[in-house]
């Protein structure tokens, strides 16, 4: 599980605050979202968890202008302590549910929840996430209704994009923000959008995807 598009989706889609002096992405896998919180929150410190092995992503690191401010530990969400809350957690989390494994160990942990259920990623954002902050998530759109049903009482949605990838498809992708259920009043509404990747034409990207990911895609 190399550079995917949800993990750049979400690093480049989630909103980075000058307040944000801790982060957190739980299943860092490579550290992609890591390394991109680092980039965009000049000022932060970063920490990726992941149940799989971090080797990868600390050589990542290193080989980056970031290094100090990244730091990875192997450990389960569920398990995973720190001295201080986090002003923002991310997560590109493992999300085929009821779907049949694959053969190969690392993609199955890395694809199905086999480590981490959506209860226990709940959970661990909950214990983990300051008063203030703000949890970010991407999710096929067949999962969220599972998902919002296992945050209910305990995160609130504040903001939302439903992703296409060519304007002709429907929605397959959803980037999701919450803050702590008492964070907001009731009255509160989120906000709503929609993002499409491509065009419809071969490798031909729409401006609003440049736009977001500019700062990261070479090609851009």
């Amino acid at each position: 599980m190399k550079v995917g598009t949800d993990g750049v989706l979400l690093g480049a889609w989630t909103e980075v605050y000058p307040s944000d002096r801790r982060i957190l992405d739980i299943g860092t896998a490579t550290g992609l979202i890591a390394l991109m919180m680092a980039q965009r929150a000049p000022e932060a410190q970063i920490v990726g968890i992941d149940i799989l092995d971090i080797a990868e992503a600390r050589e990542n690191a290193a080989a980056s202008s970031w290094g100090p401010r990244l730091t990875f530990e192997q450990c389960p969400a569920q398990e995973f302590t720190a001295a201080e809350p986090f002003d923002l957690i991310l997560s590109n989390p493992p999300f085929f549910v009821d779907a049949l494994t694959c053969p190969n160990a690392g993609r199955t942990t890395a694809r199905h929840t086999v480590t981490l259920s959506y209860e226990d990623l709940c959970m661990s954002v909950v214990r983990l996430l300051a008063p203030d902050g703000r949890f970010a998530v991407v999710l096929p759109l067949a999962e969220s209704e599972r998902w919002f049903s296992v945050c209910n009482g305990r995160l609130r949605l504040v903001r939302r994009t439903d992703v296409r990838t060519t304007p002709r498809r429907t929605p397959k992708r959803v980037l999701l923000e919450f803050v702590h259920e008492n964070a907001v009043s009731e009255s509160t509404q989120p906000r709503y959008d929609e993002l499409t990747i491509g065009t419809g034409e071969h490798e031909q990207y729409t401006e609003a995807y440049r736009t977001l990911t500019g700062d990261f895609y070479l090609k851009f």
